[in-house]
């Protein structure tokens, strides 16, 4: 019941985790708002929402381009009057080597993962403050915790995003505001098909470790887990998430791992 009647607005919610948190968050009769670049994806999931809430709306929101968010802002406040729960989950992974990838798609990465995210907060968050109450969800990713190959620009705006969320965190305490990170290693969504490559096309292949990866809706559980005990941070994977704490009790292991893994060659 912990959402019933909540707004959540539910970013990058076309595919992937994204829809498996709309789905979920349908299911406990929240009111929904969805956002995605690709409008299409996004109707389909709203509609399979509609036949488990009567509140589902879409809108298209792109995060590379975020100039501004505070029409959209004002249109899902016209829906709703409160916005209770930002769910950041969108994004686009990598798959280059540091010496061959032109900065623009360093960037374009950059722009997607790290500003856009922070733009459509900043947006939102006179209303979070106005309200003293509101709960902002990041999905990062274990790339956030450690550089990993082929991964360079995808790791560092990963890496930003703690410290904006975790600095964003201890301001707002006073109003209420709870952020949590959400750090998910393998979870079987098209991420590695829709990775980046060098030249800005996509990877177009599924990863042989994200193929064995939990599943989207595993991973929208364990989120929403998190959610209801307001954590701080919490990892969700398989062994992958082991590396978070080898790299930091047994950081020789880790470097050696790094340098031997699929990923580089």
């Amino acid at each position: 019941m912990a959402f019933k009647d909540k707004s959540v607005w539910i970013i990058g919610a076309s595919s992937g985790i994204g829809k498996a948190l709309a789905i979920d968050m349908a299911k406990a009769k929240a009111k929904i708002i969805l956002s995605s670049r690709n409008i299409e994806e996004l109707k389909k999931v709203q509609e399979e929402c509609l036949k488990l809430t009567d509140y589902c709306v879409s809108l298209k929101l792109d995060l590379e381009f975020n100039g501004d968010y505070s029409k959209e802002v004002g249109e899902v406040l016209s829906h709703y009057s409160t916005i209770d729960y930002l769910l950041l989950v969108g994004g686009v992974s990598q798959r280059s080597y540091v010496f061959e990838t032109p900065e623009s798609i360093d960037r374009k990465l950059m722009e997607i993962n790290y500003f856009g995210n922070v733009s459509i907060t900043k947006a939102v968050l006179p209303t979070m403050i106005k309200q003293k109450s509101g709960h902002i969800v990041v999905v990062s990713s274990i790339a956030g915790k450690f550089g990993w190959p082929l991964r360079s620009a995808y790791s560092a705006s990963k890496h930003a995003l703690h410290g904006f969320f975790e600095s964003l965190r201890a301001e707002q305490v006073s109003n209420n505001i709870i952020v949590t990170m959400a750090v998910p290693g393998r979870v079987l969504t098209n991420i590695s098909q829709n990775a980046l490559l060098k030249d800005g096309s996509k990877h177009g292949k599924l990863d042989s470790g994200q193929e064995k990866g939990i599943s989207a809706e595993s991973c929208s559980m364990q989120i929403i887990a998190a959610i209801k005990k307001n954590k701080k941070e919490v990892l969700i994977g398989g062994k992958e998430i082991y590396m978070v704490w080898i790299r930091k009790f047994l950081p020789f292991l880790f470097y050696s791992f790094a340098a031997k893994s699929e990923s580089n060659k």
